[in-house]
């Protein structure tokens, strides 16, 4: 599958652009500020209805404007396929498939596989675990409708067991039967949703390796470690010996929506030990394992999005990545960078064809 067609119409800095795409290599170029992450953000939403960088949909219109509309015409194994989202400040957000409205966005969630790797990826390194398990689950809610309905249904039975916590305390009153209603769903969510994590991991961390040997010439050791409470006994358990705290927090202080993975070099904190340019390649790596699981499970090629990567890589690495964008079966490629003339060489060092555009003044055009 690949996109053959963008047309924007009041999203960010964009007043309208419409784009004629190639189906393999495409690069942006242009000033930091211009809107070329705009338009890989753009891509982004047509798979995931919804923005990469900023979940507020108003904050993603156009200054002064009351909406915004996304248009894609992809070739699907050789069938057109349109996809069209809107959205109106007040209003509902609509999100069509050739045509046809879908009743849950969700249910769109793994139609369009795609991948991006953007420098704000390194909040998966110095942020919470929130970000790291959003991870795992982005990976998995593109190839596994079931793993993404058990976490939807997850999240609100874990509201549902918090709110109870609370309303108890408010009352001054407790009543276990009721709580173990909620118990009861939780701890059969959890233990699917865990399964699946654990399976996920054993099957993503030898990619995740063989990637970054590949990037950093095979100088350097990493892992990546899945973290969770369910390692240490059933939820059923640790539910049970959890609700003294889990009545003073007035929250549920353990279960899989407290799981984390663990970045290491050498053994020792990624976070603390590495270079910006060993952290960058770490998340080059990670992201280009979760491309070949992907692939492999959708049995689709995802698209690939490169926002920035070239930045704080030395020469040696930013050869390594693009070989191996050129030979381990990638399908379209979007690339942004400030410098064309960058860009350019590093494509012909690897005999790779690319569509150029250049992006000034909110406004896309293809460079002869």
């Amino acid at each position: 599958m690949y996109i053959k067609k963008l047309a924007i119409v009041n999203f960010k800095n964009f007043k309208a652009a419409d784009i004629e795409l190639n189906k393999h290599i495409n690069c942006f170029t242009g000033q930091n500020g211009a809107g070329k992450t705009n338009l890989l953000d753009a891509i982004y939403y047509l798979s995931f209805c919804k923005s990469y960088f900023n979940n507020i949909d108003t904050q993603n219109i156009n200054d002064d404007e009351a909406f915004f509309v996304l248009q894609g015409q992809y070739i699907d194994e050789g069938k057109d396929m349109s996809l069209f989202c809107s959205f109106k400040k007040g209003d509902r957000k609509i999100f069509k498939s050739n045509d046809k409205e879908y009743s849950r966005l969700a249910d769109h969630i793994g139609r369009v596989p795609l991948i991006i790797i953007s420098p704000s990826d390194i909040d998966y390194i110095n942020e919470g675990s929130d970000i790291r398990r959003k991870f795992i689950d982005s990976v998995l809610a593109q190839f596994d409708k079931i793993y993404l309905d058990n976490l939807l249904n997850y999240n609100k039975v874990l509201l549902q067991r918090n709110h109870l916590l609370k309303r108890f305390n408010e009352l001054n009153y407790f009543d276990n039967s009721s709580l173990e209603i909620w118990d009861d769903k939780l701890t059969i969510l959890g233990h699917k949703i865990y399964e699946k994590r654990c399976s996920f991991i054993e099957s993503f961390v030898p990619v995740f390796n063989s990637y970054y040997q590949a990037l950093s010439g095979g100088k350097e050791e990493v892992s990546v470690q899945y973290d969770s409470h369910l390692h240490s006994g059933t939820f059923e358990t640790l539910l049970s010996n959890a609700l003294s705290n889990d009545r003073k927090a007035l929250y549920t202080t353990i279960g899989i929506h407290k799981d984390d993975l663990i970045f290491l070099k050498g053994g020792k904190p990624l976070k603390k030990f590495a270079s910006q340019g060993q952290q960058k390649t770490f998340l080059i790596a990670l992201k280009f394992a979760q491309f070949v699981v992907t692939k492999e499970y959708k049995q689709m090629t995802p698209l690939l999005l490169l926002d920035d990567v070239f930045d704080k890589l030395d020469n040696s690495r930013v050869e390594h990545l693009i070989r191996l964008v050129s030979q381990n079966g990638f399908n379209q490629v979007f690339i942004t960078d400030t410098d064309l003339n960058r860009v350019r060489t590093v494509l012909a060092k690897v005999n790779l064809s690319a569509s150029f555009f250049s992006v000034i003044n909110n406004s896309v055009k293809l460079i002869d």
